[in-house]
């Protein structure tokens, strides 16, 4: 399994997310620049893309909405379309949700505030790569550094998401009740992270990969790449 990670002007997590992927999990991955109008040769359904967090394009307009028309989005959601893995991390997710791989929008935080702080999530449910290693229900403690990061979808797409199951992370406190308190973001139903439906495409606005090695301290996010490499593989 090969891992491409699209690097677009003000991509800031690129390096991160490649560092995790390749030295941490041990993983064949390359990064792709957003001017190009192909994947790497090679590159298959098994494969995945990682579009990860920074401020694309300065965050102009709306988070993600320039970054949807570069020539390599085309190829992303081919490679989407053919069943291949797409993974949005914060800028990545309002990315996915702008160019409609992923249903809903990225809004201001509630607080019309930049925040970047340690919160909580938890997996609630195991039908996607990235969960089903993952206990339902317990606190994860995961970064996050966004001011767009409140996720917004009207009732009719709300209800769907949960009726396909499609919703993957709900912010919580460190014991795993959803209360208002522990929604950094004011996201609409606490939702921290999503899938489509064919679960192939994965959207989330916390960073695992600032959670992932014993040196940082947390290793919550860790666990994340476990469950996509167990479902998918690799190890």
């Amino acid at each position: 399994m090969k891992f491409g990670v699209i690097v677009f002007p003000g991509s800031n997590c690129d390096d991160d997310m490649v560092h995790v992927l390749g030295e941490v999990m041990g993983q064949e991955v390359v990064k792709i620049w957003h001017k190009n109008h192909e994947l790497p040769a090679g590159f298959g359904p098994e494969d995945c893309v990682v579009l990860p967090g920074g401020f694309s394009y300065g965050d102009y307009v709306r988070a993600g909405a320039i970054a949807r028309f570069s020539p390599i989005m085309q190829a992303v959601k081919d490679h989407a379309a053919a069943g291949g893995y797409v993974f949005g991390v914060c800028n990545g997710f309002q990315i996915l949700c702008e160019s409609g791989l992923l249903p809903g929008v990225l809004l201001r935080n509630g607080g019309q505030k930049f925040i970047c702080d340690n919160v909580w999530i938890k997996a609630v449910t195991h039908n996607s790569p990235i969960t089903e290693g993952l206990e339902l229900g317990k606190a994860l403690k995961i970064p996050i550094a966004h001011a767009e990061g409140r996720y917004f979808a009207d009732e009719k797409t709300l209800d769907a998401l949960e009726r396909n199951d499609q919703v993957l992370f709900r912010y919580c406190d460190p014991q795993g009740n959803e209360t208002p308190g522990s929604n950094p973001n004011d996201a609409t139903r606490n939702i921290a992270g999503i899938c489509n439906a064919q679960r192939n495409v994965f959207g989330m606005m916390p960073h695992p990969e600032r959670a992932s090695e014993e040196v940082l301290g947390n290793t919550d996010g860790r666990g994340l790449f476990e469950s996509f490499l167990k479902m998918a593989g690799s190890v």
